[in-house]
């Protein structure tokens, strides 16, 4: 159903029979960075620029302050979600300083902003990487399932924010994006039901109203799409102090000719058109 010369040769490079738990990928970092680094170079002008409009480094707090860190971060979700447009872009190591400069990202890339800004006030990040069945995306290209790949790399972030509740966050200090504006049980109650990849919202939006779930530990209303997406999830490929890390290691969904040719096209496109 899908094309292989999309792909990278090789593919990813790591085992994907079958669902590998958390924990159990190839993890290279635990510890996380607040360094800047190529995909995530926030010492950059335009990213500088954007974290003193959204506020962030001044009202961030103090790191022992964990409601007002992670308020600062849902802070600039909202404000990245108003000023750069969901597009579908397939250059997931696009330095952020250039996604700021076109007005325009993927949710990766989005994702990708956001960890800055985090870095950037002094928190640190890393990324869970999963590979995920193509066929999540199916909804968004009902024509074009043939050129959708098999397998996506996608890096999920975290950022380390100390003095979380043990009780709340089992994983912390770790803050999980998929919990940034909350827990996931509380947010998986909401009317809303889950993600359906369909329409306007992206993931990067459905963090601020729904459970985006990779885990399956949560359930949504049954007159709802579900927020357990554990079921698109091939492999856990570990967690890594970059993203930079997780695609020098893994590499990206497709090959560097595929993107350079779906870049043009899907680069202006609007996400949910």
């Amino acid at each position: 159903m899908t094309s292989s010369l999309l792909m990278p040769r090789g593919g990813v490079r790591a085992g994907t029979a079958g669902r590998v738990t958390a924990g159990g990928g190839t993890a290279t970092g635990d510890a996380g960075s607040v360094a800047p680094t190529p995909i995530l170079d926030w010492r950059h002008p335009n990213v500088a620029s954007l974290v003193r409009r959204i506020g962030a480094a001044g009202h961030s707090g103090d790191a022992s302050d964990p409601a007002r860190r992670t308020e600062a971060l849902r802070r600039a979700h909202r404000h990245i979600a108003a000023v750069i447009r969901p597009v579908y872009s397939v250059q997931d190591e696009r330095p952020v300083s250039q996604v700021l400069r076109r007005g325009r990202g993927s949710c990766s890339q989005r994702l990708a902003v956001l960890e800055s800004v985090a870095r950037a006030s002094g928190v640190a990040t890393r990324v869970r990487g999963l590979l995920v069945d193509g066929g999540f995306w199916y909804p968004r290209f009902p024509r074009m399932h043939r050129l959708v790949p098999h397998q996506v790399v996608l890096a999920w972030p975290e950022f380390r924010i100390e003095g979380l509740p043990a009780a709340d966050h089992p994983c912390t200090p770790w803050l999980t994006v998929s919990e940034l504006f909350g827990d996931l049980h509380a947010l998986s109650r909401d009317a809303g039901g889950g993600f359906t990849n369909t329409g306007a919202e992206t993931l990067f939006e459905a963090l601020s109203r729904t459970a985006v779930d990779w885990d399956g530990a949560t359930a949504c209303p049954a007159t709802g799409a579900s927020c357990d997406l554990s079921a698109h999830v091939l492999a856990d490929l570990g967690h890594f102090d970059s993203r930079d890390e997780l695609f020098a290691r893994h590499g990206q969904t497709l090959r560097a000719t595929a993107r350079l040719l779906a870049e043009p096209v899907l680069g202006r496109r609007s996400a949910g058109v």
